[in-house]
């Protein structure tokens, strides 16, 4: 039997239905932790900002030939602006501390390069994302 026509048109036959196998139901593991995913990944940030700051062999120089002497809580007022820093996301930031502008690496926790007020005329801070004034 020739399939049907409606005004010209051919009709084709009736499609059989798709027969999908069954499987087996999924086990899902429980979980182990009962943080959210905002506290996992907390937690996986968290090493970076756990570090005291270092300082390079560069920022090293830097501050012995300009005769700049940080203290004890000029350091820990840096690593407390490098964590806040680090929450916000940044990656490299000018540390404004005193008169003294420092650049940052807050991914390596790493002083790069600092400079005091006289070397700052007319300079120009390139490669950084945020910047920060630590009073």
């Amino acid at each position: 039997m020739a399939d049907p026509k409606i005004d010209g048109v051919q009709i084709p036959p009736a499609i059989n239905p798709v027969v999908r196998p069954r499987g087996v139901p999924v086990q899902i593991p429980p979980t182990t932790g009962t943080g959210s995913f905002r506290d996992v990944l907390r937690t996986t940030q968290a090493p970076a900002t756990s570090q005291p700051l270092k300082f390079s062999a560069h920022a090293q120089q830097r501050l012995e030939s300009r005769n700049i002497r940080l203290t004890s809580d000029d350091v820990a007022k840096m690593n407390a602006m490098a964590d806040k820093a680090a929450a916000k996301g940044a990656k490299q930031s000018l540390f404004m501390l005193h008169d003294v502008a420092m650049v940052v690496s807050i991914t390596n926790r790493t002083v790069i390069t600092a400079v005091d007020q006289s070397s700052m005329k007319e300079n120009v801070f390139t490669n950084i994302d945020s910047a920060a004034i630590i009073e």
